[in-house]
């Protein structure tokens, strides 16, 4: 156990929570949850107890979790075993396909498929990286067996866990339609209005941020240019962007948006990009 080795076990036969391993002269234990998902990815209509059947006879390699002499225990882990295998070959950025394991309120368990054919590692989607959409219920979204395209965002490698996402595979759906929500060229939209018509109320929390700019030095003047309205709502909380574009004669462009509402700032300033961005951080750094 203290080893972390990887070791070589025959299945003897299984009960209702598990596999039991010959270990040399020992007789061990493997909880079902401690399986590799390679074996229930490759007969998903299969319940466990059919699984474990198939497998009676066969060899896996394992990771001994516990031991303990006096009370007569020794736990085995096949998943440890194949994440101390694999999980070198797998980098931040690398792009998989998976099938969803399990499903939990706070996000679902997708199984990694490698070159080789299975299903080695398994990494969480938490609910805030299933869609840019608000998701009430990842249920609505991911049901058990599906098949989806997931990129890695972390991994912890002493805790042998993975984050991933499937929404960081897809545009920001506001950044994809920036144009049409808010036209560039200066001529408003179906669902785009401009400051010409009645006064644009800022979206809850702007104002103090506004305020809080035109203390910093180099700012000059903060105000709504026009809005428009995303077809779906992204986030309720307040988000703000700065453009990619540097200023222009003293104007520079901030985004925010809140729910639908997508608001076009002007800012005039006398800083460049660099000292926008960091007059901005000073901002929210003091805004509770």
């Amino acid at each position: 156990m203290d080893s972390q080795s990887i070791y070589e076990a025959r299945i003897e036969g299984f009960n209702g929570g598990g596999l039991l391993l010959r270990f040399y002269s020992l007789l061990g234990f493997l909880p079902f949850p401690q399986l590799s998902p390679s074996h229930s990815c490759k007969e998903p209509r299969k319940s466990i107890h059919e699984i474990a059947k198939g497998l009676t006879g066969s060899r896996i390699l394992v990771k001994v979790l516990h031991a303990e002499e006096e009370d007569r225990q020794l736990i085995f882990s096949e998943k440890e075993a194949i994440w101390s295998k694999f999980s070198r070959r797998v980098n931040i950025g690398d792009i998989f396909t998976g099938r969803v394991g399990s499903v939990e309120d706070y996000g679902a368990f997708v199984h990694l498929l490698f070159p080789d054919g299975f299903y080695r590692l398994t990494g969480l989607v938490h609910v805030s990286e299933v869609s840019w959409d608000l998701v009430q219920d990842v249920r609505d979204i991911l049901g058990e067996g599906d098949e989806v395209k997931v990129k890695i965002i972390s991994i912890d490698r002493q805790k042998s866990r993975i984050a991933l996402s499937i929404k960081q595979l897809q545009e920001d759906p506001l950044l994809e339609t920036l144009d049409k929500v808010i036209p560039q060229d200066g001529s408003v939209g179906p669902e785009a209005s401009g400051t010409s018509g009645s006064k644009i109320e800022p979206l809850p929390g702007l104002e103090a941020i506004f305020q809080e700019l035109l203390s910093e030095m180099g700012v000059d003047d903060v105000r709504i240019n026009r809005q428009g309205f995303e077809k779906r709502a992204v986030s309720q909380d307040l988000q703000i962007w700065l453009s990619n574009a540097p200023p222009v004669n003293g104007v520079f462009i901030l985004l925010a948006r809140a729910g639908r509402q997508v608001q076009e700032i002007q800012l005039t300033t006398t800083l460049d990009q660099e000292g926008i961005k960091k007059a901005l951080q000073q901002v929210l750094e003091r805004i509770p």
